[in-house]
């Protein structure tokens, strides 16, 4: 996976060049999130094969989707933390979900395979808060008995940049830790206690943590499984301990009513349900509500109809959950709002 992964930004960052000939096909252009940079890539390539379009999408971290968004840079933006309706109307733009995914605590810990150690959400806050140093500590050892674990420090690494991926897991923490929510609170930044390492992406995340012996980390599943990293299970709000999966993704999403959901406004963190994945989220797409370039804007709304129609199966293969069909319905209904300078609708 890691191999088409890199294969599919070659091919989006090439496109660049095509744009430049006089009988080009359209460019769409977009940044943010690295959570759904993966499946974001191979959609982008096979979107390619089928239509001569292109999508070019740099992976910076949703802070940076939603400033060049604001700053219509871009023609999309792309962020794991949803703006509020309120965030929405102040900057003139529209949110829309386009899949949910999982972020997982990950470690390097010599003997420890994937899925074998356990957590719990205030057992994971106390190790970022500093009041959990050692991997023997009692805490960690007293749910995961038979585990012969090392008096190794714990070397915590979070993400330096702004990320959504950051607010999934601190949003879940503060959901889970009283004293969290309290001294850290829920950003795609936060003021971290103690000196954590700072990885730059979810990929920058993944590999300081395979480099760093004793390291705990989060990042999307995905990268935990490209880079062959040990993740842990979680208890979940029910207090069952799953593993990150396809299953309990979608057990997370299951209680979700986005059509209730101003600006599909909607998280997923510590849902209700004996299978549920704890630290769920969906990943968004940000544009302008009135479009400067309104063919541009039509270009990005065939794209992601495209990726609606024809990606799920790509989706799935990489453990992120498509939105269902009655939801789809939902936001293609909703593109209607989204105009050219007149005030016409782009979609159709």
């Amino acid at each position: 996976m890691k191999k088409s992964v890199g294969f599919a930004a070659l091919l989006i960052g090439s496109t660049l060049l095509a744009s430049t000939t006089a009988f080009a096909a359209a460019t769409v252009t977009g940044a943010g999130a690295t959570f759904p940079y993966p499946l974001y890539a191979r959609w982008a390539a096979d979107y390619k094969a089928a239509t001569g379009n292109s999508v070019n999408y740099q992976s910076i971290g949703s802070g940076g989707g939603i400033k060049q968004i604001q700053a219509k840079t871009v023609d999309f933006g792309a962020s794991d933390m949803p703006l509020k309706p309120e965030e929405l109307e102040k900057s003139s733009l529209v949110q829309f979900p386009t899949v949910i995914g999982g972020v997982v605590p990950i470690v390097n810990i010599p003997g420890i395979a994937p899925g074998q150690l356990k957590f719990t959400g205030p057992l994971l806050a106390n190790i970022y808060l500093g009041k959990v140093t050692k991997w023997n500590d009692p805490a960690i050892s007293k749910i995961n008995p038979g585990i012969k674990l090392p008096d190794m420090k714990i070397a915590t690494v979070r993400r330096s940049d702004g990320s959504g991926t950051t607010f999934i897991f601190t949003n879940y923490l503060s959901s889970v830790s009283a004293e969290w929510a309290k001294e850290i609170g829920s950003n795609t930044a936060v003021n971290w206690k103690g000196n954590p390492v700072g990885g730059k992406g979810n990929e920058g995340v993944a590999n300081y943590v395979s480099r760093i012996k004793g390291a705990i980390g989060y990042v999307e599943y995905v990268y935990a499984k490209q880079n062959k990293l040990s993740y842990g299970q979680m208890q979940n709000q029910a207090g069952s301990f799953v593993k990150p999966d396809e299953a309990s993704f979608k057990a997370a999403a299951a209680n979700a009513n986005w059509s209730k959901a101003p600006g599909f406004y909607l998280l997923l963190t510590n849902q209700p349900g004996k299978d549920s994945w704890p630290i769920a989220g969906a990943t968004f797409i940000l544009m302008q509500k009135k479009q400067d370039k309104a063919e541009q804007g039509k270009e990005t709304l065939k794209f992601f109809d495209w990726a609606y129609k024809t990606g799920d199966k790509t989706a799935l293969g990489m453990d992120f959950i498509p939105m269902p069909d009655s939801v789809k319905s939902v936001i293609r209904a909703s593109w209607k709002n989204i105009t050219d300078s007149s005030g016409k609708s782009i979609w159709n």
